[in-house]
């Protein structure tokens, strides 16, 4: 048995919190919560899901996380509750200026699971999944 019991938060670094944190709030609906000036941070959460999320300091150039190779967050999965969701965030994220669309809503494994891929405004790369009706 494990001895724990789910994740509380899942702290993400980025480069832009305010442009990362009105993606969560502004396109995906979520709540902020939690903001901290002096560090800085903020909350957000989908009232499930919460992540905190992180200023880095420009100021110390840091190097863009590459997914191949680097040990690290590979993507953030974050799950919708219906086809036509997938596709309505799908046209919302598209036109975002700050987003980058990896791929649009395909199959996923033959289906009926649908997915895309993009990177949210500060570059975290985030998956959007519905589990499909099975039949």
């Amino acid at each position: 048995m494990s001895e724990t019991i789910g994740l509380n938060h899942l702290g993400l670094s980025v480069d832009d919190l305010e442009a990362s944190k009105s993606f969560f709030v502004e396109v995906l609906g979520w709540q902020e919560s939690g903001y901290d000036p002096t560090y800085p941070r903020t909350a957000v959460s989908d009232g499930k899901l919460r992540l905190t999320l992180w200023q880095v300091d420009p100021s110390l150039n840091g190097a863009e996380f590459d997914r191949k190779r680097n040990v690290g967050l590979h993507h953030l999965a974050i799950q919708v509750a219906s086809e036509s969701k997938l596709n309505e965030l799908f046209r919302k994220i598209e036109s975002h200026p700050k987003c980058t669309i990896e791929f649009a809503p395909e199959l996923l494994a033959g289906g009926p699971r649908k997915h895309m891929m993009f990177s949210e405004p500060s570059g975290l790369r985030l998956e959007l999944i519905w589990q499909g009706e099975l039949q």
